[in-house]
């Protein structure tokens, strides 16, 4: 099919609540990935890899920092009619609200996608999830099964389906029921069918629509939110189809998530290939040295660009962009996200004269079990490492999720610290 035909919006203006501290001064699209990517790099190259070269990226809470890659990042040659555009939650004279939920963020913001007259599908998207999708062929799916409108489904088992949005399908692949997040009690009347124990199937947040069609429910329709709401009030009304996904996809929700998706790339097989070569993953541009590892032994971990390190022992962990991590500092299960900048000269001066350490993490140093935000600050002969076995904690300089320490964005951790 012609792919000047689909155009796609990539839901972005989340708050990412339960991502905190990592969103707290950025979107949870923005939250760095795999050492050198961002969140929001894995559905705008899904994009860019099956020829859907219009993209709309909505965004609203701390979107400094995730206008700013995009706009670094998704530069088209002004000769071929491709774009990836950021469309702002903005106030207007018909309509002072922020964006309410997904649904009202596409019906604000319809009004960019109508001058589009050759636009006959619209795919939409969410900015926080992590697989790689040939979107040509949903949307093949979604014409030869005449659909109105078109689901991502992904099967699931009983303890995951009652965090999820899940639908009931019938034996076409037609949607005949969907519930967001039903109860325990109520899963029998949602199951599918068995799928290897996994019998149920849960929505992807990844939809297919008519351009017509998304106009017509958002406009009958005054829901704000897609799955909550709106593709559960389409069910009966309109043709909607289920498309069976099974590769791998996760839902970047949690700290724990987050954690665990982030270290399985580390796996010499991850379910999530950044290796690729048919479907690339692309991210902005940076001219960084290569990595410099003097006397350090490392396992099954990733070292992205720009970093120095020194007699380290790296285990089964991510060290983001120019990380610098000192003599004898022991790294295990963590993700460390690097650095925005190298220091100069006449900054680590005046570092020593405050008496503050380097950004990076210092000598003899301990970390396990860690996510280690961009920009940290942490001195010599300090342990990270839970050391009394909390599962939730909030401090001014760290915070412990699900057993997982995370130290934000700009902290300092002082020398012979121990947490």
């Amino acid at each position: 099919m012609d792919m000047q035909d689909v155009m796609a919006v990539v839901l972005s203006g989340g708050q990412g609540k339960r991502l905190y501290p990592l969103t707290r001064f950025r979107s949870k699209p923005a939250v760095p990935l795999g050492g050198k990517y961002r969140l929001i790099d894995i559905p705008i190259s899904n994009c860019l890899n099956s020829r859907i070269n219009r993209v709309f990226v909505l965004t609203q809470f701390n979107s400094a920092s995730l206008n700013k890659h995009i706009v670094h990042t998704y530069k088209f040659d002004v000769f071929g009619g491709g774009f990836v555009d950021i469309l702002a939650a903005e106030q207007t004279p018909e309509n002072s609200n922020w964006f309410q939920g997904t649904a009202d963020a596409v019906r604000q913001s319809i009004k960019h996608l109508l001058p589009y007259a050759e636009v006959n599908y619209v795919v939409i998207l969410s900015g926080d999830q992590l697989y790689q999708m040939d979107l040509r062929k949903v949307i093949d799916y979604h014409i030869t099964q005449r659909a109105d409108i078109t689901v991502a489904a992904f099967p699931v088992d009983a303890e995951a389906a009652s965090s999820l949005g899940i639908m009931k399908l019938h034996k076409d692949g037609r949607v005949s029921a969907f519930r967001e997040k039903p109860p325990k009690e109520d899963l029998p009347e949602m199951r599918s069918g068995s799928n290897d124990g996994r019998d149920y199937f849960a929505n992807m947040g990844i939809y297919v629509f008519h351009k017509q069609t998304l106009l017509d429910v958002l406009t009958e329709s005054k829901a704000v939110d897609f799955g909550k709401e709106l593709i559960p009030q389409a069910v009966g009304a309109r043709r909607v189809m289920a498309y069976l996904f099974d590769g791998y996809w996760e839902d970047i929700g949690t700290i724990r998530t987050f954690y665990e998706a982030n270290l399985a790339l580390t796996g010499s097989s991850p379910k999530f290939n950044f290796y690729d070569a048919r479907m690339p993953v692309y991210t902005h541009f940076r001219n960084l040295p290569g990595s410099k590892l003097n006397n350090c032994d490392v396992h099954q971990s990733i070292i992205a660009e720009g970093c120095i390190l020194t007699g380290a022992d790296i285990r089964h962990s991510i060290i983001g962009l120019r990380s610098r991590i000192g003599s004898g500092t022991t790294i295990k299960q963590s993700i460390i996200m690097g650095a925005d900048r190298f220091e100069t000269a006449e900054q680590l001066e005046e570092n020593a004269l405050r008496r503050i350490p380097n950004i990076g993490i210092g000598n003899h140093c301990t970390i396990i079990n860690a996510i280690i935000d961009k920009d940290v600050r942490i001195g010599d002969n300090v342990s990270i490492i839970n050391a009394h076995n909390l599962q939730e904690k909030d401090e001014e300089n760290y915070c412990i999720r699900d057993g997982i320490i995370v130290v934000p964005k700009g902290a300092l951790i002082r020398s012979g610290t121990v947490i």
